[in-house]
């Protein structure tokens, strides 16, 4: 019933400025904390950024400064704006968010499928 889906992933230029944008819908109660993960090829899946639902954030050491998290609860949706960016960013950028449905209202992590971020030099 509920599902998160992300978008706004792409190639650009070292540089160059990108935001993605994850969409929670289905049968929510409500949306606790949400973050992005992000996985490079041959790599291990890491925590880029996170927001709680007061807007509390916290980032990666590899990110600050660079990217920024946000969301709006009203159309139940997260963004990261990311700038500057790197062709060490290239990753597969997943969603993820504590959700509490209508029939169980304890959260739950929900992810997304992923949206693929390309940088090149």
């Amino acid at each position: 019933q509920v599902q998160v889906v992300e978008s706004g992933g792409g190639v650009v230029q070292a540089g160059g400025s990108l935001r993605l944008s994850c969409a929670a819908s289905g049968s929510i109660f409500r949306i606790n904390a949400m973050g992005w993960y992000r996985q490079a090829p041959g790599k291990q899946r890491e925590l880029v950024a996170s927001i709680t639902d007061y807007g509390s954030t916290n980032y990666a050491d590899s990110v600050k400064g660079r990217f920024t998290i946000s969301r709006d609860n009203a159309k139940n949706t997260m963004y990261l704006q990311m700038n500057s960016l790197k062709p060490e960013d290239t990753a597969v950028y997943y969603c993820s968010a504590d959700i509490a449905t209508m029939t169980r209202r304890i959260g739950s992590l929900y992810w997304g499928k992923g949206t693929l971020v390309t940088v090149s030099s």
